[in-house]
């Protein structure tokens, strides 16, 4: 069997799984649908096929990337119609009644594709096969990329806002999470090695601060997107100046109103056969340092969850591992570390892409950009919806934190208690001196000896401290050690977190998100 024949039974195999179960509007992963045993005989991405949600999958799928054409086709003979060449009203209801392709027309399209080697010729046939009236007049003066290329700047555009709602769910609530812990002392790392204290949910506000980063990017590359438009093989539209006897106003006014049909403010102005792959670049990019973002965000609660003080969400029934049944592994952090790190490399993909496009264009950029644009989306997707389940149910362990706080705060204190004894009338450097044998001794007995750090206690068994072992326990305080992380915490999310999500779009999006849930 070749390539043709198993594509037109993915294809009818495809049609029908879509048709047996609707499209989910949450930002759960739902189960696969029943299949026959012979989707598992061939090789699917485990991005579509595992992780990623209903909506971003079906937006890349066969049956909306045909149905697209379609309405691009449909959009073309509309202008052009209007702008008076001999197309028919028979010939535009039918295409309009044909936009969705069923099983059959798409084993009609493989056994075209399988004779003309050309996907798009091969969809004209099919469309005027159940358009008659409309079959002599698809396609008109139209180039291949005149589907292929507006058919993804439409399908970037969606996925973008798809993202876009996304990443606004998942910054509410990681802002939640920062106003719950705004307050509550942790001990601060720099190298990873313990540092002066801060909050949890300040450290929480770094993480939110470049997921604000990437939503701007986001937003705005998508808000950037133009459309290819009419423009002929060379982007000369010659085609379409024929068509219409040489009249330059007409061809500019068909490109504007398939442009406007489409959906675009705007369309490129100049193009080559293609639009720029450049483009691709410049939305990749943003997705690009959105995985460098959720890698970090992932990675720290990595961290955490080792030293057992906050925690990703953990079901009751889940297994950590096959071997240690004590095991409490970060699998979702792990899995956003994993795919994000996937993201990150995608865009070298566009990047040789665009570089290598000689003159007007060359082919080399067909079959990468199939894979990369796709796998892009559906991996941030992926990487949304498990930052989301991650952020909907993290668990804190105050007493771990205050427990490691304890272990370190004693060596943190030493110049608070200094500055205690020099404002009681003691000798500054005399103070400094005590303070630094007590210290080495109580390091011998927490490095040396694997005890409790006891400088306190030594520091209370040295009359020398008299005069202020009544203000150790204030000296000691946690809460005196966090400077103005609350404060900051607060302002943040009222001039920056909120401000950003009171775009009324992104409103919409949280009134209707539910909780993301993970199949697997």
């Amino acid at each position: 069997m070749n390539r043709l024949d198993l594509a037109s039974r993915a294809a009818s195999t495809f049609f029908n799984l879509l048709h047996q179960t609707p499209l989910s509007t949450s930002s759960s992963l739902q189960p696969p649908p029943q299949a026959s045993m012979e989707s598992f005989d061939t090789y699917q991405t485990p991005l579509s096929s595992r992780y990623a949600s209903k909506e971003m999958a079906h937006l890349f799928s066969p049956a909306n990337r045909f149905h697209t054409w379609r309405k691009l086709w449909l959009n073309l003979a509309i202008a052009e119609k209007e702008l008076g060449l001999p197309i028919t009203d028979e010939a535009i209801e039918q295409m309009k009644a044909n936009l969705h392709l069923d099983a059959k027309q798409f084993e009609i399209a493989a056994a075209e594709e399988k004779k003309r080697r050309h996907d798009v010729m091969a969809h004209v046939h099919t469309f005027g096969q159940v358009a008659p009236a409309a079959a002599g007049i698809i396609h008109l003066g139209a180039t291949s990329c005149y589907v292929t290329d507006n058919a993804d700047l439409i399908f970037i555009r969606e996925a973008l806002t798809l993202l876009l709602q996304k990443l606004a769910v998942v910054i509410d609530r990681f802002a939640t999470f920062a106003q719950q812990y705004r307050d509550l002392p942790t001990l601060g790392f720099t190298h990873f090695q313990p540092a002066q204290l801060t909050t949890v949910g300040k450290r929480a506000t770094l993480w939110l601060q470049e997921l604000l980063w990437d939503l701007r990017n986001i937003k705005r590359a998508r808000d950037d997107l133009g459309f290819r438009g009419v423009k002929g093989t060379t982007g000369t539209q010659a085609s379409f100046l024929a068509l219409f006897d040489g009249d330059h106003d007409k061809v500019e006014e068909l490109d504007r109103r398939v442009t406007e049909l489409s959906g675009f403010g705007y369309a490129y102005p100049v193009t080559s056969q293609t639009y720029s792959r450049k483009i691709d670049i410049d939305v990749l990019a943003p997705l690009a340092s959105f995985g460098a973002t959720a890698h970090k965000l992932a990675t720290d609660l990595r961290l955490l969850a080792n030293l057992k003080e906050v925690e990703e969400p953990f079901e009751s029934t889940q297994i950590g591992s096959s071997a240690m049944a004590y095991k409490r592994n970060p699998m979702r952090s792990e899995r956003i570390c994993s795919l994000a790190r996937h993201l990150m490399t995608i865009q070298q993909n566009a990047l040789g892409t665009a570089s290598v496009q000689w003159f007007e264009r060359t082919l080399d950029d067909s079959a990468n950009r199939r894979i990369t644009l796709p796998e892009a989306f559906l991996t941030a997707d992926i990487v949304l919806t498990t930052l989301q389940n991650v952020s909907e149910g993290l668990v804190v362990y105050p007493k771990v934190v205050a427990r490691r706080i304890a272990q370190e705060l004693p060596f943190m204190a030493t110049e608070n208690i200094i500055m205690a004894i020099v404002k009681a009338g003691g000798d500054r450097q005399e103070a400094h001196e005590r303070v630094r044998v007590l210290s080495h001794e109580a390091a011998h007995q927490v490095k040396q000896l694997g005890l409790e750090n006891d400088l306190i206690e030594r520091v209370r068994a040295d009359p020398y401290f008299d005069p202020i072992k009544g203000q150790l326990e204030a000296l000691l305080d946690p809460k005196s050690f966090i400077g103005r992380a609350p404060e900051q915490v607060d302002k943040f999310l009222a001039e920056w977190v909120r401000p950003a999500l009171a775009d009324p779009e992104l409103q919409a999006a949280l009134g209707k998100a539910g909780k993301a849930e993970l199949n697997v």
